[in-house]
């Protein structure tokens, strides 16, 4: 299992630098394979609705979540105390510590842009280490 952090789906929505690498790993790796948390699902909203984006956020809410059959992944208020020892643990901001937690609830490889993943003992991959190499024929 995979958990697609925020920056990665906002990569790949606003055609930003690694937007090719994000649409590779998303276009190779099966949707049953993937998590997102409620709280991205929340971000991208924010993000793309405050860049006049809605009918964006309405089809990726549909072409990911709905018709995609990418899984939400929350964390449950009895684990506040869990987020809390986690952001202290490995100075992770609340979002980063909230995407931590749902990807160790998941025993998910938590797959994301975000270097601040790299100080924790689950780490993170980006989605171009994740990409298959090209079948070789000979």
């Amino acid at each position: 299992m995979y958990l697609v952090g925020t920056n990665v789906w906002l990569e790949r929505l606003l055609d930003q630098e690694q937007s090719e690498s994000v649409g590779k790993f998303l276009a190779q790796t099966p949707p049953a394979t993937l998590l997102l948390t409620d709280f991205t699902l929340h971000s991208v909203g924010i993000a793309l609705t405050r860049l006049e984006a809605k009918e964006a956020f309405i089809r990726f809410v549909q072409d990911v979540v709905i018709d995609g059959g990418v899984q939400i992944a929350t964390v449950h208020p009895r684990q506040v105390q869990r987020l809390i020892d986690v952001m202290d643990a490995f100075k992770l901001d609340f979002d980063d510590a909230y995407q931590y937690v749902a990807a160790e609830n998941h025993h998910a490889t938590m797959v994301s842009l975000d270097s601040d993943f790299d100080r924790t003992d689950r780490g993170r991959r980006t989605p171009a280490e994740l990409l298959e190499p090209p079948s070789s024929t000979s």
